[in-house]
């Protein structure tokens, strides 16, 4: 038993320590599940859902130059308490009841990621 805990905590403590954080992985499966119907995959705006006679045009998230004008604040707002919120369409749900704040941080993150871009800082 000592030599399985003496090969298996390095092992376990180099795993957690190199790679991808830990929430990378499950960012992707909670954006794929809860975003990329509307969004698209890619956060075009693309998605399944979006039809010709969808009756708005999801945010582009690759969009720099539109992601650019908001604070990591307006896209948390957002995404918990939905569209009409910030006075946008009632088809962007509000998850603050469904997602952790760890998984809406990691849903900002990786938004950021698809529009190589800061942000409204302030």
């Amino acid at each position: 038993m000592k030599r399985f805990l003496v090969l298996f905590v390095p092992f376990v403590l180099a795993s957690s320590i190199g790679g991808a954080p830990a929430w990378s992985a499950e960012t992707e499966t909670v954006f794929k599940f809860y975003c990329a119907q509307c969004h698209g995959l890619g956060g075009k705006g693309d998605g399944p859902n979006v039809t010709k006679d969808f009756p708005v045009t999801p945010r582009d998230f690759t969009s720099a130059k539109e992601m650019d004008k908001l604070s990591d604040a307006d896209m948390k707002n957002v995404i918990l308490d939905g569209g009409p919120a910030v006075s946008k369409s009632p088809l962007m749900p509000p998850w603050g009841k469904t997602l952790t704040s760890e998984q809406v941080d990691g849903l900002i993150k990786h938004l950021r990621k698809l529009c190589k871009c800061k942000g409204k800082q302030g």
